[in-house]
């Protein structure tokens, strides 16, 4: 199963770096700062998530080994949404809609 997540997430990373290059080139690609105030949400980089101590500790309690993967700097600039598809159905719609409702009470 482990496999089957590592192998997809090397698909999705072949497939980034084309999507990647329709930004502007002087686009800032860098996340906030973990301090600054930001409204999590499904469409939010795993990178920006995992920045913040709380919106991490919903990620971590609601998506187990996501911001531990092996191949996390495979993936990281993929929101969850976006990383979903991939994970051959260990990214579940529960568990997106309880992540998606507790970073809500965290905004």
């Amino acid at each position: 199963m482990k496999l089957m997540i590592s192998a997809a997430l090397l698909l999705a990373a072949t497939i980034s770096p084309a999507v990647a290059q329709d930004a502007p080139a002087n686009a800032n690609t860098s996340p906030p700062a973990a301090d600054t105030l930001a409204q999590f949400t499904l469409d939010t980089p795993v990178e920006q998530i995992v920045a913040d101590e709380r919106a991490k500790a919903v990620l971590d309690a609601n998506i187990p080994g996501v911001s531990t993967h092996e191949s996390y700097d495979m993936f990281k600039s993929m929101s969850l949404r976006q990383l979903q598809p991939y994970s051959g159905g260990q990214i579940t719609d529960e568990m997106l809609a309880k992540t998606e409702a507790e970073f809500a009470a965290i905004n």
